[in-house]
Protein backbone atom coordinates (compact mmCIF):
# COMPACT_ATOMS: atom_id res chain seq x y z
CA UNK A 1 0.00 0.00 0.00
CA UNK A 2 1.30 3.55 -0.88
CA UNK A 3 0.44 5.90 2.11
CA UNK A 4 -1.09 9.91 0.50
CA UNK A 5 -0.01 12.36 1.71
CA UNK A 6 -3.21 13.01 3.43
CA UNK A 7 -2.60 10.15 5.36
CA UNK A 8 0.65 10.78 6.65
CA UNK A 9 -0.82 14.53 7.32
CA UNK A 10 -3.08 12.49 9.57
CA UNK A 11 -0.42 10.20 11.21
CA UNK A 12 1.55 13.65 11.77
CA UNK A 13 -1.39 16.08 13.50
CA UNK A 14 -2.61 12.58 15.85
CA UNK A 15 -1.73 13.05 19.83
CA UNK A 16 0.35 10.47 21.27
CA UNK A 17 -1.80 10.67 24.62
CA UNK A 18 -4.62 9.45 22.30
CA UNK A 19 -2.96 6.14 20.92
CA UNK A 20 -1.18 5.16 23.96
CA UNK A 21 -4.02 4.06 26.11
CA UNK A 22 -4.18 1.78 22.90
CA UNK A 23 -1.06 0.48 22.99
CA UNK A 24 -1.48 -0.99 26.79
CA UNK A 25 -4.82 -2.45 26.61
CA UNK A 26 -3.37 -4.35 23.35
CA UNK A 27 -0.61 -5.65 25.27
CA UNK A 28 -1.96 -5.98 28.58
CA UNK A 29 -4.85 -7.95 26.57
CA UNK A 30 -2.17 -10.17 25.78
CA UNK A 31 -0.04 -11.21 29.04
CA UNK A 32 2.47 -8.43 28.08
CA UNK A 33 2.76 -5.43 30.98
CA UNK A 34 2.77 -1.71 30.78
CA UNK A 35 6.33 -1.78 31.67
CA UNK A 36 7.45 -4.19 28.82
CA UNK A 37 5.62 -1.25 26.76
CA UNK A 38 7.75 1.90 28.29
CA UNK A 39 10.77 -0.91 27.87
CA UNK A 40 9.92 -0.82 24.28
CA UNK A 41 9.17 2.76 23.79
CA UNK A 42 12.26 3.32 25.03
CA UNK A 43 14.09 1.46 23.19
CA UNK A 44 12.96 2.87 20.29
CA UNK A 45 12.58 6.79 21.50
CA UNK A 46 15.06 7.44 24.58
CA UNK A 47 12.36 8.71 26.48
CA UNK A 48 12.60 7.61 29.58
CA UNK A 49 8.88 6.95 31.98
CA UNK A 50 9.33 10.90 33.29
CA UNK A 51 9.68 12.02 29.46
CA UNK A 52 6.95 9.61 27.93
CA UNK A 53 4.69 10.98 30.36
CA UNK A 54 5.63 14.58 29.68
CA UNK A 55 4.97 13.82 25.84
CA UNK A 56 1.74 12.26 26.98
CA UNK A 57 0.85 15.40 29.22
CA UNK A 58 1.25 17.78 26.81
CA UNK A 59 -0.73 16.10 24.12
CA UNK A 60 2.15 15.85 21.89
CA UNK A 61 1.36 14.87 18.47
CA UNK A 62 3.43 12.27 16.69
CA UNK A 63 4.93 15.18 14.85
CA UNK A 64 6.25 16.55 17.87
CA UNK A 65 6.45 13.18 19.93
CA UNK A 66 9.02 12.05 17.34
CA UNK A 67 11.25 15.26 17.00
CA UNK A 68 11.68 15.16 20.87
CA UNK A 69 12.61 11.65 20.21
CA UNK A 70 16.37 9.98 19.62
CA UNK A 71 15.84 7.53 17.51
CA UNK A 72 17.98 3.99 18.23
CA UNK A 73 20.69 3.92 15.92
CA UNK A 74 18.89 0.15 15.19
CA UNK A 75 15.12 1.71 14.94
CA UNK A 76 15.85 0.83 10.73
CA UNK A 77 16.13 -2.92 11.52
CA UNK A 78 12.10 -3.00 12.11
CA UNK A 79 10.88 -3.99 9.27
CA UNK A 80 7.48 -6.58 8.05
CA UNK A 81 4.05 -5.54 7.21
CA UNK A 82 1.71 -3.12 9.89
CA UNK A 83 -1.77 -1.50 8.96
CA UNK A 84 -1.12 -2.85 5.65
CA UNK A 85 2.17 -0.98 4.94
CA UNK A 86 5.53 -2.28 4.85
CA UNK A 87 7.35 -0.16 6.97
CA UNK A 88 10.54 -0.47 4.99
CA UNK A 89 9.13 0.93 1.89
CA UNK A 90 7.41 3.99 3.57
CA UNK A 91 8.51 7.38 2.24
CA UNK A 92 7.38 9.79 4.95
CA UNK A 93 10.08 9.57 7.75
CA UNK A 94 7.63 10.47 10.26
CA UNK A 95 4.80 7.76 9.13
CA UNK A 96 7.62 5.55 9.34
CA UNK A 97 8.48 6.00 12.82
CA UNK A 98 5.07 6.02 13.98
CA UNK A 99 4.66 2.26 12.05
CA UNK A 100 8.40 1.38 13.85
CA UNK A 101 6.54 2.02 17.42
CA UNK A 102 3.34 0.18 15.79
CA UNK A 103 5.10 -3.01 14.56
CA UNK A 104 7.39 -2.94 18.50
CA UNK A 105 3.79 -2.41 20.03
CA UNK A 106 2.56 -5.54 17.87
CA UNK A 107 5.44 -7.77 18.15
CA UNK A 108 5.66 -7.35 22.22
CA UNK A 109 1.58 -8.59 22.35
CA UNK A 110 2.23 -11.46 19.64
CA UNK A 111 4.51 -12.62 23.00
CA UNK A 112 7.90 -12.20 21.15
CA UNK A 113 10.82 -12.39 23.20
CA UNK A 114 12.26 -8.76 24.36
CA UNK A 115 15.46 -9.78 23.05
CA UNK A 116 14.42 -10.11 19.41
CA UNK A 117 12.17 -6.84 20.07
CA UNK A 118 14.82 -4.94 20.85
CA UNK A 119 17.17 -5.78 17.93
Amino acid sequence: MKATPEHDEKIAKMTFASVYPHYIKKVESKGRTKEELHEVIEWLTGFDDNKLQEQIDSKATFKKFFQHAKLNTNAHLVTGVICGYRIEEIENKLTQQVRYLDKLVDELAKGKKMQKILR
